[in-house]
C-alpha cells in the first residue's frame, strides 16, 4: 500500500469513528430525553391539577383571594360531658313512647286522674286510668287522706302500679309545711303533732330547728309511703300583707337561705324531695294568685339581691324541684306574663342565670291568675315552652295532655323539648329506685 492508499484509509477511519461517536451521542441523548419524558409523566400523573391543589389546601368556605396567613382558626368542637345517671336516664327515656312522655309531665290529684271526687283508695278504677296515661305525680289533698292504715295503703298501691307499667316510681306528694299549711297534721285522725309556722322556726335564728323541721315532717311522711313534699317555703317576706305570711322564715335573704337549705337536709335525710317554693318570690307582693293576677315592679336585680338569695341556695343545695309562682314581673319580662310561663324567668334565669338543670314544677295552674287568661292547652303549652318540667294540677287535665301532643304534632313544641324535661324527670326516679335498694 503507497502512501496516498495509506492517506485514505486513514481518513476513512477517522470519519467512520466521527460518525459513531455522533451515533453513541445520540444514543444517549435520546435515552436521557426518554428518561425524562417518562419522569415527567410519572410526576404529573401523581400530583392534582393545580386548581385541585389550591382548592384541597384551602379551607371551606374560605374566600380563594385570602391569604393563608389570613385563615381564621377554626375552634375545637367539644362535645358535652354527659354524667352516667344522665345517660341512663337519656336511654331509658329513648324507650318510652310520646304519649307515655308527655304523661310523665302532669302532677294531678287522684281525684283528676280516675274523674271522681274524693278519691281515697288506689284500686280498679285507679289502675285503668294510670295505665291510660302514667303521669309523673299526684298530690293528695285533705279529702284524699282520712288516717294512716288508709293513706299508708293508698301510697303503696300507687307505687306497685307505678312500677309495675312504668318500671318507675311515681312522685306522691303532698303540701305539708307546717303551721298552717298541713293535710296530714291538721286531721286529728293520724295523731300527728303540727311543727308550727316556719315563721317561728325562722326567728328562732337557729337552723337546727330548721333541719328538726325538715326531719319530723320528713319522718311521718316517709312513714305513709310519700315521696314529696311541696316545702319549704322560700319565699322572702319583704312586703308585710304579703298571703305568704308565717310560711315564710322571714324578711331576712340569708337567713330565709339557710334555713331553707336546713329543711331540705332534713327532708331529704328521710328520704323525702322538698319542692322548693314559690320561684322567685311571693313574699315581695300582697296579692293572692289563687285569686287573681299577682304583679311586682322589681327589677332583676332587686330579686337578686333579695327573693332570689334562698333559691340559689337551693339550687347550689342540690334541690330536686323548684316549683315556679304565677308572679308578674313586667320590668323584667316587659309584659304581663305569670313567671310560670315565662321562658325569661324559667330559661334565662332559673336555668341560665342561677345554674339550675333539676325539675321544674309550675304552681297549680288550676289558680285563677291562670284560669282567667289561658285555657288549660294554653297554659300548659307555655309553660314548657318557657321550659317548665311539669305542670301542676291544670284547671282540665285531659284538655291539657291532648293540648301538648297536639302542639308537638303542629311543631309549636318539639320532641326533642319534650325530651329534655322528661330526661330530668327521670333522672330524678331512677334515684328514687337507687336510693330505695
Amino acid at each position: 500500500m503507497n502512501r496516498e492508499e495509506r492517506k485514505q484509509k486513514r481518513e476513512r477511519d477517522t470519519k467512520n469513528a466521527v460518525i459513531v461517536f455522533f451515533l453513541i451521542l445520540l444514543f444517549f441523548v435520546l435515552l436521557i430525553v426518554a428518561g425524562v419524558f417518562a419522569l415527567n409523566r410519572f410526576l404529573l400523573k401523581e400530583k392534582p391539577p393545580e386548581g385541585q391543589q389550591e382548592e384541597t389546601q384551602q379551607p371551606m368556605g374560605t374566600d380563594d383571594t385570602e391569604a393563608v396567613g389570613d385563615e381564621p382558626v377554626q375552634p375545637e368542637v367539644t362535645e358535652p360531658v354527659i354524667d352516667a345517671e344522665t345517660q341512663q336516664a337519656m336511654d331509658f327515656v329513648a324507650g318510652m313512647s310520646l304519649e307515655d312522655k308527655v304523661a310523665q309531665m302532669f302532677v294531678i290529684t287522684p281525684n283528676a286522674l280516675t274523674g271522681y271526687g274524693g278519691v281515697t283508695v288506689a284500686g280498679d278504677k285507679t289502675r285503668s286510668a294510670y295505665n291510660d296515661r302514667p303521669v309523673g305525680g299526684l298530690i293528695y289533698l285533705s279529702e284524699n287522706l282520712l288516717n294512716g292504715p288508709q293513706t299508708l295503703d293508698m301510697m303503696t298501691k300507687m307505687t306497685a302500679m307505678s312500677k309495675e307499667r312504668t318500671g318507675l316510681p311515681i312522685f306522691l306528694g303532698v303540701d305539708e309545711e307546717g303551721g298552717s299549711v298541713t293535710r296530714i297534721a291538721s286531721n286529728a285522725s293520724f295523731g300527728i303533732a303540727n311543727v308550727g309556722d316556719m315563721s317561728a322556726v325562722g326567728a328562732s335564728g337557729d337552723v337546727q330547728n330548721a333541719k328538726n323541721a325538715g326531719t319530723t315532717i320528713g319522718g311521718y311522711l316517709k312513714e305513709l309511703g310519700f315521696n314529696v313534699n311541696f316545702a319549704p317555703v322560700a319565699d322572702v317576706l319583704t312586703d308585710p300583707g304579703s298571703v305568704i305570711g308565717n310560711r315564710s322564715f322571714g324578711s331576712d335573704p340569708a337567713v330565709v337561705a339557710d334555713m331553707v337549705a336546713a329543711e331540705l337536709a332534713g327532708l331529704s335525710e328521710q328520704g323525702i324531695y322538698g319542692v322548693v317554693k314559690h320561684f322567685p318570690g311571693h313574699g315581695g307582693v300582697a296579692g293572692d294568685s289563687h285569686q287573681g293576677a299577682v304583679s311586682s315592679e322589681k327589677s332583676l336585680e332587686d330579686l337578686t339581691a333579695s327573693e332570689l338569695v334562698p333559691f340559689q341556695r337551693a339550687v347550689d343545695s342540690g334541690a330536686a324541684f323548684v316549683m315556679v309562682g304565677h308572679i308578674s314581673l313586667p320590668v323584667i319580662t316587659g309584659d304581663s306574663t305569670p313567671a310560670s310561663l315565662s321562658p325569661k324567668m324559667i330559661t334565662e334565669v332559673l336555668r341560665g342565670q342561677m345554674g339550675y338543670d333539676s325539675i321544674v314544677i309550675t304552681d297549680g295552674m288550676n289558680m285563677s291568675a291562670i284560669t282567667a287568661n289561658y285555657k288549660a292547652d294554653e297554659a300548659a303549652v307555655a309553660a314548657i315552652g318557657a321550659g317548665a318540667d311539669m305542670i301542676l294540677m291544670p284547671e282540665d287535665y285531659k284538655t291539657a295532655y291532648d293540648g301538648v301532643l297536639a302542639a308537638v304534632g303542629s311543631g309549636t313544641l318539639s320532641e326533642e323539648r319534650i325530651n329534655e324535661s322528661v330526661v330530668r324527670i327521670v333522672r330524678v326516679k331512677l334515684k328514687m329506685n337507687a336510693d330505695a335498694q
